[in-house]
């Protein structure tokens, strides 16, 4: 048996015609769509970019326990479980990230892995010469405008398509090995937007206005852009979900010269959306966690096209990747080291069950805690000083930093985990008012919000852009969301202070 798991970065289903109607059309996305099921209410859990992959990796909620960070030393991973099994796992990506400092541990689960460069902050070249950086809008990190110059204007030399060139060279000299796990990761479509002129061409993009290709983390009024930039972004954006479907096809390609549909699992999916105005923001993180952020694509592919082309509504999110590849793999769940909060699809699509779940909890660390049953998405606000709020961990890194002794004020640590219930493993205590950084050093509270706080309940059904908040008008439905976000949290085992700081 085997498993290719496809992972592109910030894929926007709202944007594809899989799922919207008026949507750009993918025509490689659809000929895997074709012979796949298609899940419709499929959710992020803990986002952004690391929080999203240790869910996928360890089948947990990452972000109920702490920030941006490792595979934890106490974690057990899908990778790991399949070694056991005697599966093989290899991973190619240009998702830069896990070489930093706070992204340790992740491809090095897997027996075998490949890196390429170049993507957004990556420092692989160097900036001593000095190079001028054009007037622009956005952001334009002068890391990249080096880096750049290794692949622009050339295609096949992008991150990206060199990634998805080689998981494609990867499946053509394994194509009659058998038992074998294989995670591609894009970090395309993720900003910056920088994509070949033909691209732009396709999406019908004739903005000739200051250069723009890298949205700040900002409301739309506040990054002081035109109209004209906004809708430009926006088609920049479409373009690099073209050009990621384009290389796509070269690793179909190679399924089809092989026969490989007949015996593999493929899933695609992403680890979270991305905003382009929705709201009145840019990118995400800062703002409440709405759909176009936390409600992602997943496409699933099982061998001979079993139930292609059907359509799932019933609710899933990434943690439920690690226990359907131990399902596929028929590698039993009792074998983990940690209890799983996700669940095997494969009842769903085989008919055997119609749902795996009541409801999905989401969110970012610190932040609102969300819940969606299907029907309603409701936001939690936290009390007003957002406390108690700790993280716990047993490697002490951030984005970039380590938590070294002028960034924690008051740090604890029980050596037999009692921090922890589901683990015996020795754990940091941390306050979340530790550990972010200022740009001149000084320490600040990155969980306050900048927003008003206020609890939100949206009908998905009837308002969907979740543009009418329904709290005041609907108590019942609120009340019936509260209790059933209080049972999740304790059946997840949740640090029990995230019940006192959402007032539940």
């Amino acid at each position: 048996m085997r498993s290719v798991f496809f992972l592109s970065d910030t894929f926007n289903r709202r944007f594809i015609d899989i799922y919207n109607e008026s949507g750009l059309h993918l025509p490689n996305l659809d000929r895997l769509a074709k012979r796949s099921v298609i899940f419709t209410n499929h959710w992020t859990g803990s986002a952004p970019c690391m929080p999203a992959r240790r869910d996928l990796m360890t089948g947990r909620l990452n972000f109920l326990e702490r920030n941006w960070g490792p595979i934890e030393a106490f974690d057990w991973t899908m990778p790991q479980a399949l070694r056991r099994a005697g599966i093989k796992s290899h991973m190619i990506t240009d998702h830069y990230h896990y070489m930093e400092i706070g992204g340790e541990n992740y491809c090095q689960m897997f027996d075998s892995w490949v890196l390429n460069r170049g993507q957004e902050w990556d420092p692989c070249v160097s900036q001593i010469a000095g190079k001028e950086i054009p007037e622009h809008y956005g952001k334009l990190v002068p890391q990249y405008w080096y880096n750049r110059e290794a692949f622009r204007d050339q295609e096949a030399r992008y991150p990206s398509p060199v990634t998805i060139q080689g998981a494609a060279d990867w499946l053509e000299a394994h194509h009659k090995k058998d038992d074998f796990f294989l995670w591609v990761e894009c970090f395309d479509p993720h900003e910056p937007f920088d994509v070949p002129q033909q691209y732009l061409d396709m999406v019908g993009d004739d903005y000739d206005g200051k250069l723009y290709f890298w949205p700040e983390y900002k409301q739309v009024d506040k990054a002081n852009i035109t109209p004209e930039a906004l809708c430009h972004i926006r088609k920049r954006y479409l373009a690099l979900m073209l050009m990621t479907d384009v290389w796509l096809g070269k690793i179909f390609d190679v399924m089809d010269k092989y026969g490989m549909w007949k015996d593999t699992m493929f899933i695609f999916t992403t680890d979270h959306g991305y905003m382009l105005g929705e709201h009145g923001y840019l990118a995400k993180n800062y703002m409440p966690a709405y759909n176009e952020v936390f409600h992602i694509p997943l496409i699933v592919h099982l061998p001979d096209d079993e139930n292609g082309g059907k359509r799932i509504d019933a609710l899933t999110q990434n943690i439920d990747i690690m226990p359907t590849l131990l399902d596929y793999f028929g590698i039993k769940e009792s074998g983990c080291r940690n209890k799983l909060h996700g669940k095997s699809w494969l009842p769903m699509i085989r008919g055997e069950k119609k749902s795996i779940r009541d409801c999905a909890i989401y969110g970012y660390f610190g932040k609102q805690m969300n819940i969606t049953d299907g029907r309603y998405t409701y936001f939690r606000s936290p009390n007003k000083d957002n406390r108690p709020l700790n993280l716990y961990t047993s490697m002490p890194t951030d984005v970039y930093v380590y938590f070294d002794t002028n960034r924690i004020k008051d740090l604890s640590m029980i050596s037999n985990g009692p921090f922890l219930s589901w683990t015996d493993y020795p754990v940091y205590k941390i306050p979340a008012d530790s550990i972010n950084d200022n740009d001149d050093g000084t320490l600040r509270y990155v969980y306050l919000y900048d927003w008003e706080q206020t609890d939100q309940l949206y009908d998905l059904q009837a308002d969907y852009a979740q543009t009418r908040n329904l709290c005041e008008q609907s108590p019942e439905i609120v009340y019936s969301l509260q209790q059933m976000m209080r049972e999740t949290l304790i059946d997840y085992s949740a640090p029990i202070e995230q019940l006192d700081r959402l007032r539940l």
